[in-house]
């Protein structure tokens, strides 16, 4: 078998695996919802009544399937191995199973912050969810956007704040390789609206990124600094 038929076996188990794993993580997370339509169904009520109260239970029952999504794919992504490779720089085209196992991670984090993130961005349980699914992340820490990705190399100490559409993430593709690194952001830290936080960034304590900045990967922010612009350039 040649490098390339192996590199398409792989890619072709590894697709099939997160399909599969996807569709049973969906499934266990729509269980509430699937019970108590059934359980709706026979309450011995006029039909409009029956309908009244499921347009009432929707909400807590869309809020229990989200939060039972959140812990299904967390736990699953955790005993699979699924995770970004820390600090590597690899070829997408060979499809090793380093490469594998970050797309099958991101699958899984995209899923959840489609359908449970909505509801629960910049709330305790979203945090719970980052923590669970790999990411170290200290206390009073508010996250207010669902464009983070590769949660296991994301380090965020006490109070550090993530605002709207920021995006944060390990990884990033340059002309077909894969290369990634953690970021750490220290106590107290303020990532604005719509910034971007590129691979391998570490800033000291509270540290400052204004709105629609763009840090460069692997650049140090210095404690207390204020960070503006396309790049990033310290004003304060």
């Amino acid at each position: 078998m040649t490098a390339t038929s192996r590199g398409t076996a792989r890619f072709l188990w590894a697709s099939v695996s997160v399909v599969v794993v996807e569709t049973i993580i969906t499934g266990l997370a729509l269980a509430p919802a699937v019970l108590f339509i059934h359980w709706q169904s026979t309450w011995p009520m006029s039909t409009w009544i029956r309908l009244t109260l499921a347009s009432l239970g929707f909400a807590p029952v869309y809020l229990v399937c989200a939060c039972s999504l959140m812990l299904y794919s967390a736990l699953a992504t955790k005993a699979l191995g699924w995770r970004t490779p820390a600090s590597v720089t690899v070829p997408l085209r060979e499809f090793s199973w380093p490469v594998l196992n970050w797309g099958r991670y991101l699958m899984t984090i995209h899923v959840v912050r489609v359908l449970a993130g909505p509801a629960f961005r910049s709330t305790t349980i979203w945090n719970w969810y980052m923590r669970l699914n790999g990411a170290r992340i200290g206390r009073n820490v508010w996250v207010n956007s669902l464009a983070l990705m590769d949660h296991n190399l994301l380090d965020f100490a006490d109070g550090v704040v993530i605002g709207s559409d920021a995006h944060v993430s390990g990884h990033v593709v340059e002309h077909g390789i894969l290369k990634t690194a953690p970021v750490r952001l220290g106590r107290n830290t303020l990532i604005g609206i719509g910034s971007v936080i590129g691979i391998g960034v570490e800033s000291g304590d509270g540290v400052q990124v204004g709105p629609l900045s763009v840090v460069p990967k692997f650049t140090q922010l210095e404690t207390a600094g204020v960070y503006v612009g396309v790049p990033a350039v310290r004003v304060h």
